[in-house]
């Protein structure tokens, strides 16, 4: 017992000293808290990093039933390959699109003003599921610890809802507190989980019998085991929603060489092109990223390797895939019971602290699609600690209904949750594929297109087999509330709720959201490029109705808005030559003279909203 209980406080202390403190320069740039390296790898990689407690557990649950867990490894292969692709192809994005907004932005840029709508309204719902699915997640391994994995909705309900409010506090209360509370964490899971993979191959070693439960198999054919192995290996890539995360939260990355690119740029200059490659802001991105490369498939092929062995999986002996492991693992130590529980315990913790990359996204996402038209003004409130909490709030009340309706079952949520991922996926492809088409030469040319197009229509298929494989477990009604959203979203849009004129797009970005720079150029570009389409909508749609009651005999003249702005080039607009350049909305405003005293700061902490 002692043993176990001095290694959790080395453990601890040690995850704890390594964690990152915000600097104080860095607390305000834009009035926001921009963060580093490992503030970011526990920001936007904590929804990845947990998907250990439930994605291959979903995986192996689709194949458990029918006696078909030894395809397990075909599964993992297939999620190590996605892996690969998707995360080279975010990597490359992070060089062109480094400023934020992810597949958003990029289409926007490169395909159509429609098709970008339509991405804005995937992530809004991918980040609130992410919410719904991590809380709730952390819930069932609660219940796990406990022996009460199959307890009564309620439980898991309450407790789901309890984890997405504490993660709401944290949020709200900065991301410098929220990123060394959660990279703390996040150390304790990987020192913890070596401790528990040492423990799983000494028991294996020593020829510890697999878990022996009464089992009945569905009996199915060639054809059913291959659909059975799709919906395994769909399952397994939901986490695979980290990649659009770092790419949409780059903006509130600092833009500077992280440590080791210091350090190796001193030490190791011949290796000029690598610290190139990981400079800057961008650079911060892809760290993030190329632990998505190789996390998911290393640690699916672990957990199924063990679980086959020891014939353990969700629900048996009320306990979750990795809780089974985890009482394996480290009952092999000695006082191994506590570490197990601290394990459960600590299960708990980061599932819920996955939750707060969703709401960094949200954060990141929200006051945007405020500005573009498709979210009411009153959603942009930035505090001083550069949190729009607003976003967060309403996010977090719209996760909790969620978890209500699906009633605290995990499994009902995850079908919502991991079709949207693989639609922005697809659209990122078929942008950077045009960006290489109209930038590059040569075999660069050739090739990258290639290389984008594949992973472009790769994203296509997983996008339809996560339909298809889930079809069973409410598919069907995935491809009903897509379309739903799809068609609000647009009907938001020509509404008079969807109007913005330039003097409201400046104050929603330069004085609402508090951003600057090219950050706010792009933004501004997209508002106006986003009235453009608006215009042309609306006017279809209402020349349309009008046309309709004219069968009747019913006619009415229709009512035409002005003109909007012209949005113009993208680069004209950024002034790549000119970072510092004013906004391109600065010909429509009205100056007044500044009152005695000047201007106030740009970077101040914002007031409240009058």
């Amino acid at each position: 017992m002692f043993f176990s209980i001095g290694l959790l406080i080395v453990i601890a202390f040690l995850a704890f000293k390594s964690s990152p403190r915000e600097k104080e320069e860095s607390a305000h740039v834009h009035g926001a808290g921009q963060i580093g390296l490992l503030a970011a790898l526990a920001l936007f990689g904590v929804d990845y990093f947990t998907s250990y407690f439930y994605a291959t557990g979903e995986m192996m649950h689709a194949l458990h039933p029918y006696d078909l867990q030894k395809w397990g490894y075909i599964a993992a292969a297939i999620i190590s390959i996605f892996n690969i692709v998707f995360g080279a192809l975010y990597m490359y994005s992070l060089g062109i699109f480094n400023e934020g907004g992810g597949s958003y932005t990029a289409s926007m840029r490169y395909l159509t003003p429609g098709l970008s709508l339509v991405v804005a309204v995937v992530l809004i719902q991918d980040y609130i599921f992410t919410i719904v699915v991590s809380s709730l997640s952390g819930g069932d391994q609660l219940l796990s610890v406990l022996g009460k994995y199959g307890a009564n909705w309620w439980w898991h309900f309450l407790i789901g809802a309890i984890l997405a409010a504490i993660t709401w506090y944290l949020t709200i209360r900065g991301r410098g507190e929220s990123a060394r509370v959660v990279f703390t964490l996040l150390g304790v899971f990987v020192m913890m989980t070596l401790v528990m993979v040492g423990g799983l191959i000494y028991a294996n070693l020593r020829g510890v019998a697999a878990v022996q439960v009464q089992e009945t198999y569905q009996q199915v054919s060639l054809s059913q085991a291959l659909l059975h192995l799709l919906t395994a290996s769909m399952k397994g890539l939901v986490a695979l929603t980290g990649l659009e995360a770092m790419s949409n939260g780059i903006q509130f990355v600092i833009n500077e060489d992280a440590d080791i690119v210091k350090w190796g740029r001193k030490r190791l200059p011949k290796l000029k092109g690598l610290w190139e490659f990981y400079s800057g802001k961008a650079g911060i991105g892809r760290f993030v990223q190329t632990s998505f490369l190789f996390y998911g498939g290393l640690t699916t092929f672990m957990l199924s390797f063990f679980a086959i062995r020891f014939n353990v999986f969700d629900g048996t002996l009320g306990r979750t895939l990795v809780g089974n492991l985890a009482f394996i693992g480290f009952t092999q130590l000695p006082g191994g019971e506590i570490l197990f529980y601290a394990y459960q315990v600590l299960a708990v913790a980061l599932l819920s602290a996955a939750s707060m990359t969703a709401f960094q996204d949200l954060q990141a996402t929200a006051w945007r699609d405020v500005a573009i038209g498709e979210i009411p003004e009153v959603v942009v409130y930035r505090n001083p600690q550069g949190t729009f909490t607003r976003s967060v709030t309403a996010g977090f009340i719209v996760a909790i209904v969620i978890q209500l309706l699906v009633k605290g079952n995990t499994s009902a949520a995850v079908p919502y949750y991991g079709i949207g991922v693989f639609m922005p996926i697809m659209v990122m492809g078929f942008a950077i594929r045009k960006h290489i088409l109209a930038t590059a030469k040569g075999a660069v040319r050739t090739w990258g297109s290639l290389g984008a197009g594949f992973a472009a229509i790769l994203s296509g298929i997983v996008f339809i087999g996560q339909i298809v494989g889930k079809w069973s477990e409410g598919g069907w009604v995935v491809l009903i509330t897509f379309s739903l959203l799809i068609l609000l979203a647009n009907g938001l849009l020509i509404s008079p709720i969807g109007y913005r004129e330039p003097k409201q797009i400046h104050r929603i970005v330069r004085e609402k959201a508090r951003v600057q720079g090219s950050m706010a150029s792009i933004v501004e570009w997209q508002s106006l490029k986003m009235q453009e389409y608006r215009h042309s909508m609306r006017g279809r749609v209402l020349i349309g109705i009008t046309q309709f009651f004219e069968l009747f005999g019913v006619r009415r003249p229709v009512r035409y808005e002005p003109e909007p702005v012209p949005a113009g080039d993208y680069d004209h607009a950024m002034h790549s030559d000119l970072p510092d350049a004013p906004s391109l909305l600065e010909q429509y405003l009205d100056r007044k003279e500044p009152k005695a005293g000047g201007a106030p700061k740009e970077t101040a902490p914002g007031e409240e909203d009058q």
